[in-house]
């Protein structure tokens, strides 16, 4: 248990610094923005004030998600970071429209921007993003890894705004802003989409993605003492604390508790070991009291 608090704790230190240094940098990137005259860089200025509001609830979440069961939340808290991941998500779609449809008419109707403003900017932008993104890189939870895609996201937006502002300080061509602006928004929706489909799969206790029913069926069933096993189910919390139950029949011979406790202990030390399962619930029967076709 004191692997998991520790894990928590350092997951909450680690979004916490996130959210500190980009809410710094936003103010900063609107007043920057504002300055140079960049659609670019008010646009990642209002996806990073969502990011901002995103990760302070991320932050948020993944304390209240260590906290111990209780009568209410029997499994615990856990499934209230997969809370924080998906208002993440829908707060970046906001964004992500709202610079699309600020993009289109500077397409058509393109502003010189300041590029050597920009290019600074840009530089301060992948230095903070960039810490940022080390800070929670080597993060386990769905909701450390959507908060390190949105600073990933933005680092190479920032290496965008760089390589668009250099080649605006030699040639005339406005319209690299807006297009740049709508670019990072398309490549922002196309991730988001993929991480609410990871989280919805989660809410309808779908099979972890890195876990095979079948796997764990047969491992269990090399053992010489199991004969058969159903009523099978696999889910997980929050991406990251999987559970199982099963019902396993055991040889005839097993009948007695003191001859059936050793069996269960071998069964959960190979699927914690070999399948990273945290919650596991075995009903043990024996092959006259098998109870697969009675229900």
């Amino acid at each position: 248990m004191g692997h998991h608090h520790v894990h928590h704790s350092d997951s909450s230190k680690n979004i916490a610094t996130a959210f500190f240094l980009n809410l710094a940098f936003t103010l900063i990137e609107f007043i920057g923005g504002f300055y140079t005259n960049s659609l670019a860089i008010m646009s990642d200025a209002l996806h990073d004030l969502g990011d901002s509001l995103s990760l302070g609830l991320a932050w948020y979440f993944q304390k209240l998600s260590s906290k111990k069961a209780t009568k209410t939340y029997s499994y615990g808290y856990k499934r209230f970071s997969l809370l924080g991941a998906i208002i993440n998500s829908i707060i970046l779609i906001v964004g992500s429209i709202f610079i699309i449809t600020e993009a289109i008419p500077r397409i058509i109707n393109p502003e010189n921007p300041n590029a050597k403003g920009m290019m600074w900017l840009a530089i301060l932008g992948i230095f903070v993003n960039g810490a940022a993104v080390l800070k929670l890189k080597k993060g386990k939870t769905l909701n450390e890894r959507v908060v390190s895609l949105h600073l990933l996201e933005d680092v190479l937006g920032w290496i965008a705004v760089l390589v668009a502002s250099i080649i605006m300080q030699f040639w005339e061509i406005p319209i690299l802003d807006p297009i740049l602006s709508l670019a990072i928004a398309l490549y922002v929706l196309f991730n988001v989409f993929k991480n609410i489909k990871e989280s919805v799969r989660i809410i309808l206790q779908g099979s972890p993605q890195n876990i095979s029913v079948d796997d764990i069926r047969m491992a269990i069933l090399d053992l010489d003492e199991v004969t058969a096993i159903h009523d099978c189910h696999i889910w997980t919390m929050d991406g990251e604390y999987n559970i199982f139950t099963a019902h396993l029949v055991v040889k005839n011979k097993f009948v007695y508790l003191e001859e059936i406790k050793p069996i269960k202990i071998k069964v959960k030390h190979i699927l914690k070991e070999q399948f990273s399962l945290e919650h596991i619930t075995l009903e043990i029967e024996t092959e006259k009291k098998d109870c697969s076709f009675k229900n």
